[in-house]
């Protein structure tokens, strides 16, 4: 019998907080995720679902004194093999594990990148704090991570500054800081947002290639998800703080037991529906509502106010994670009904 695969990072219960003035609010709860060595997990979901909230609780990057893990454990398995909570990590600690043992990418290139440094020793930084190399060796190192990550002209590139690269550059720059120490696990927190379909595609191609080569886990955080298709195995949906559902992407697609999901699905264009729609004089599905503020979340179900399959139950106790199978669970009263 084979020997199950041990996650590289095991997050259970997890719940953050943040703390104001008024008192404090619940940004996400009840999280659990795990991912394997060269699996990719996408977290899908609207703008304040609470997805890159998870990850910069992962990475312990939550503004100090405000953003606190009230509850829950982040279990990761560092390079080493050693496993630890990093939720009990004090700074020193983390900051040894931040851009050596996990990286991230993050959303926005020109916000991550320092401008005043070139993009070579931003590179460097990392592979000079954690492997303790000298800063010619390092500035070497960045020069061929950046050739890795497909930027022609590699050497004079990393003399240059953020703004005298493409959109599309400066993410490959940012890919490369993240992987400059080989890490374990990669979070990617919508690295393609900002650019145009074609860049999109190379950089998730680029990702895949070095997931391949490295064999490393990948947290990708997204709300496209024609991305998620392309780019992952297994999909957790949020909102509100919550994961509504989870399960292989394939499983979840084509069998949606959520009615969130399945909104996000209907309102995903096709091929050849601006066509038949103008023809039809017909719209784009759409949710109708906003995901609520994090201060006014509504009694019961969050999703419920906006949900056509609501009753009254819904809005009575926050619904728990059922199982539809082994892989798939959905956190709705009446999963059986969706999706028949």
């Amino acid at each position: 019998m084979d020997k199950p695969i041990e996650p590289i990072l095991d997050i259970r219960g997890l719940k953050t907080v943040f703390r104001l003035r008024g008192g404090d609010i619940t940004a996400i709860s009840d999280i659990d995720l795990t991912i394997a060595a060269g699996e990719t997990v996408a977290l899908v979901g609207e703008s304040g679902s609470g997805k890159s909230v998870t990850s910069l609780s992962v990475m312990r990057l939550l503004a100090r004194n405000v953003g606190v893990i009230a509850a829950g454990s982040i279990r990761f398995r560092s390079k080493d093999g050693s496993v630890r909570d990093l939720v009990t990590l004090d700074e020193e600690q983390m900051r040894k594990i931040r851009g050596n043992d996990i990286g991230m990418i993050f959303q926005e290139p020109m916000s991550s990148l320092n401008p005043v440094l070139t993009i070579g020793d931003q590179i460097a930084e990392p592979i000079r704090i954690h492997r303790e190399a000298g800063r010619k060796p390092a500035l070497d190192a960045a020069v061929q991570l950046l050739e890795q990550v497909g930027i022609p002209d590699a050497k004079r590139r990393a003399g240059q500054y953020p703004h005298e690269l493409s959109g599309g550059m400066r993410q490959r720059a940012t890919i490369a800081m993240a992987l400059a120490c080989d890490p374990t696990l990669l979070i990617a927190d919508e690295p393609t947002t900002a650019l145009d379909v074609t860049i999109q595609a190379q950089i998730l191609d680029l990702l895949l290639t070095l997931q391949r080569e490295r064999g490393m886990g990948i947290l990708f955080v997204t709300h496209n998800l024609g991305v998620v298709a392309e780019i992952a195995q297994r999909v957790a949906v949020m909102y509100a703080g919550r994961i509504v559902e989870h399960g292989p992407v394939e499983e979840v697609f084509r069998n949606p037991r959520h009615p969130y999901t399945l909104g996000l699905l209907a309102s995903m264009p096709r091929l050849g529906d601006a066509t038949r729609m103008k023809k039809a004089g017909q719209k784009l599905a759409a949710i109708p509502g906003v995901v609520p503020s994090l201060s006014s979340m509504p009694e019961g179900c969050a999703f419920s106010p906006r949900c056509t399959y609501a009753v009254d139950a819904c809005q009575m106790a926050i619904p728990p994670l059922a199982d539809v199978n082994a892989v798939h669970g959905s956190r709705c009263l009446r999963w059986q009904e969706i999706g028949q």
